[in-house]
């Protein structure tokens, strides 16, 4: 029996004793997708999980029960005896895996089992399009936006190229910015999970060079970074490339909007030249074929549209003029009242403006532009994305990498002249089955950037009188929660689950009380309901994390 599967799923099982028949529902339906292929083995690994963790009758019942209306070949016991494996009907015939099953892959058990647990039941479209070459070693240029699956799609790749225990930088990913660096890491420590001790450090500027020294010199499988921090490594001789087997460029065509063409350059002339390398862009501008001559053997190309369904995605455009733009903006928000909202702004100056006028109209609205501290940008993105910061104003450079979830609505306060920007823009929203709303403000002088969107969606804009944005709800748009700032990070060993003990174990709060909470390397961010934040933050002043006392305030 594969023990790791095993191991994991009995795990899982054991979470779900006394939580309801719901979680155990569920429970058995990602078994059922894990092992679709494999009636027997699924019968042994039930087993086995009742064998291991001593689960009663009414739970097993309840499993197998589910079993049965999904396979026909399993059928739930009535009576007190063990549990056997059933005997498949001579005429049964395993069905076939869906085309964009996970288990069409050659992928471990443990991986699979892992896969299931974080909720990655089917292969997306790009996952589908360029996991069968990359898993086979081939080279390859995948175009497809953010938010696509990309991430998991390089990171099975590179994981599975992997040797656990040899302690060597196989593996470096490449991305424009701290923000998408850590959400890559963060990715990539999930998907690993299913080896055993698989580190991976982030490279990146704002953060000393000593501490990322120290964590290169005791051993790291995986090396996430910007181009110029990874450059510095390397010329201090602090990272050696000698063991890498695939190097990934992530967002390839926006570090080449940002000048890196001879920082990459640079660090792919000291990687192996026997190496896999997977270049993933948004778009495809002229820059990306020449890395592809330079760098990579002869990559396959795999292009994902970029189109979003209009079911999903409701795109409604206004005219407006130089002197009305900001005040609409604040119109849109009071008539739809999204929970939470990302506004593009073409220039810094723009971004600027349009917060500072937000602001004064009682909206809470922070801004994300290229001059911010990195400090200042961690507090910026964990405010909006736990869903205590109602409007996110940013420019197209600085946003790039950022996957908020729940993404009610997008405005273009500006129309992009590039039509596959626009895409990308109004692609943040809609994700998942979820719908959702693009707004976009266009003066006369930008009719023919207008123009340029319809002729690539292949379809007219529909456009929306002013007269038509009235105020809706009562009250401001406020924003659900609120974010507590604690003192204290990764360097003091803080964990999120200290954070939430803290708050429930020890202040009496329930789970559902409590939002998102991001560490980072000195402070640690955690969301609460509005109507208990103030009194969140006295008893956490009043009591300890982790058995130390901590400095706590609001933002």
């Amino acid at each position: 029996m594969r023990r790791q599967v095993v191991a994991q799923v009995a795990r899982r099982a054991q979470a779900t004793v006394g939580t309801g028949l719901a979680q155990v529902r569920d429970f058995a339906e990602q078994l059922v997708n894990l092992f679709l292929l494999a009636h027997d083995d699924l019968v042994q690994l039930i087993e086995h999980v009742f064998a291991e963790t001593g689960f009663d009758l009414e739970f097993g019942q309840a499993l197998l029960g589910l079993l049965c209306r999904v396979h026909t070949p399993f059928c739930p016991r009535t009576d007190n005896r063990p549990m056997h494996r059933t005997e498949p009907q001579a005429n049964s015939a395993t069905p076939p895996a869906p085309a964009n099953s996970f288990t069409n892959l050659p992928l471990n058990p443990a991986t699979l089992a892992n896969l299931v647990q974080l909720g990655y039941l089917e292969m997306t479209p790009i996952q589908a399009a360029s996991l069968p070459a990359a898993l086979a070693g081939k080279d390859l240029i995948a175009q497809a936006k953010t938010g696509s699956g990309k991430t998991a799609a390089f990171a099975l790749a590179l994981l599975t190229n992997l040797n656990p225990r040899r302690f060597a930088v196989q593996a470096l990913v490449l991305c424009p910015t701290r923000e998408l660096a850590d959400q890559v890491t963060t990715e990539i420590r999930r998907l690993a999970r299913a080896e055993e001790n698989i580190k991976v450090v982030t490279l990146c500027g704002g953060v000393a060079l000593r501490g990322q020294r120290a964590s290169l010199e005791h051993g790291a499988h995986i090396v996430v970074g910007t181009p110029g921090r990874v450059m510095d490594h390397l010329e201090r001789g602090y990272l050696a490339l000698d063991a890498l087997n695939t190097l990934v460029l992530d967002e390839a065509d926006r570090m080449l909007d940002m000048g890196f063409f001879d920082d990459i350059a640079t660090v792919v002339k000291q990687c192996p030249p026997a190496r896999q390398t997977l270049l993933f862009s948004a778009t495809y501008p002229d820059g990306i074929e020449k890395l592809a001559r330079q760098f990579m053997r002869e990559p396959q190309q795999i292009k994902v549209e970029a189109q979003h369904a209009r079911s999903l995605i409701e795109q409604r455009f206004y005219e407006v003029n130089r002197a009305n733009r900001l005040e609409t903006v604040a119109r849109l928000l009071n008539h739809f009242r999204p929970v939470s909202t990302l506004a593009f702004c073409n220039t810094k100056l723009q971004c600027k403006e349009l917060v500072s006028y937000l602001q004064a109209q009682g909206f809470s609205a922070l801004a994300l532009y290229g001059e911010l501290e990195q400090r200042e940008r961690d507090q910026v993105l964990a405010r909006f994305s736990n869903r205590s910061c109602s409007v996110l104003v940013a420019t197209d450079v600085a946003s790039r990498g950022l996957d908020i979830t729940q993404l009610e609505a997008v405005i273009n306060v500006d129309i992009t002249p590039d039509p596959e920007i626009h895409i990308h823009r109004i692609g943040r929203t809609g994700r998942a089955g979820e719908s959702g709303l693009a707004l976009s403000l266009a003066s006369m002088s930008e009719m023919g950037s207008v123009g340029k969107i319809e002729q690539y969606q292949s379809h007219e804009s529909v456009w929306h009188p002013l007269s038509e944005l009235t105020p809706q709800g009562v009250g401001p748009l406020l924003p659900p929660m609120v974010t507590l700032q604690i003192l204290g990070g990764r360097k003091e060993k803080i964990r999120p689950g200290d954070v939430l003990g803290a708050l429930t174990a020890d202040a009496g709060y329930s789970r559902e009380q409590i939002g998102k909470i991001v560490v980072t390397e000195f402070t640690t961010f955690v969301a609460v309901q509005r109507d208990i934040a103030l009194q969140a933050m006295q008893k956490l002043n009043a009591g300890s994390v982790k058995g130390k006392s901590v400095k706590v305030r609001l933002l």
